[in-house]
């Protein structure tokens, strides 16, 4: 078998009973990691703690995989404008969110005989938020409807980040604004003027004083 150390490092091709060994020199456990290769690799390890960290990475892996939405908006060839515009605005929002969107442009009657229409609308569409979302499917017809699936640019988890750093800063500046009333307030009470109503005292004159000290003239 080719033998590779605790800390990767390769120490050759050596027999098992070397191999076990070794291991049991170095406290530590013989593990195959590669059967099917010629020779067959086995490393050194502990392999207890292996196993842990083995869990803890999936543990991870799944806490921060992003479960894949598709959202689903229906449209018709031949609608008008602020209907449009008011599709369009759920479609940038789906896509915002990191949010795949399925468009779906529904036919009926005569609508059937002129595809041309919806792929028009479709294309437009995409156009129109290309910023936010690529077209991953591309426009097919399925029936009596016409599909076409947008994907976002960002991830869910990055639209998910980017909400909680916007969410965050705002929070920061609305603090800063009522910090800066308080000061405000403070420094108006500072400088507020005395109550009018109180007597404010009045200096008394050399002459004055000395006509009311008693024996004078």
């Amino acid at each position: 078998m080719r033998l590779v150390g605790p800390n990767g490092e390769q120490v050759g091709i050596v027999a098992i009973g070397d191999a076990l060994r070794l291991a049991q020199e170095a406290d530590l456990d013989l593990v195959e990691v590669a059967p099917m290769a010629r020779p067959p690799v086995c490393k050194l390890m502990d392999y207890g703690k292996f196993k842990y960290e083995t869990a803890q990475k999936a543990r991870e892996a799944r806490k921060n995989q992003s479960h894949t939405i598709i959202k689903e908006m229906k449209l018709r060839p031949k609608i008008d404008p602020h209907d449009y515009a008011t599709k369009k605005g759920h479609v940038v929002r789906f896509l915002k969110q990191g949010d795949k969107v399925k468009i779906t442009i529904m036919f009926r009657g005569r609508e059937q005989s002129r595809p041309e229409l919806g792929y028009r609308l479709l294309q437009r569409l995409a156009a129109d938020v290309e910023e936010l979302g690529f077209v991953e499917s591309a426009p097919k017809q399925d029936g009596r409807n016409m599909i076409m699936v947008l994907g976002p640019h960002k991830k869910k988890a990055e639209a998910r980040a980017e909400r909680a750093a916007d969410r965050a800063g705002q929070a920061s500046a609305e603090q800063a604004d009522q910090q800066a009333d308080e000061q405000a307030d403070e420094q108006a009470e500072t400088a507020a003027p005395a109550d009018p109503s109180t007597p404010e005292a009045q200096p008394v004159s050399a002459t004055a004083a000395a006509t009311d000290r008693p024996g004078s003239a």
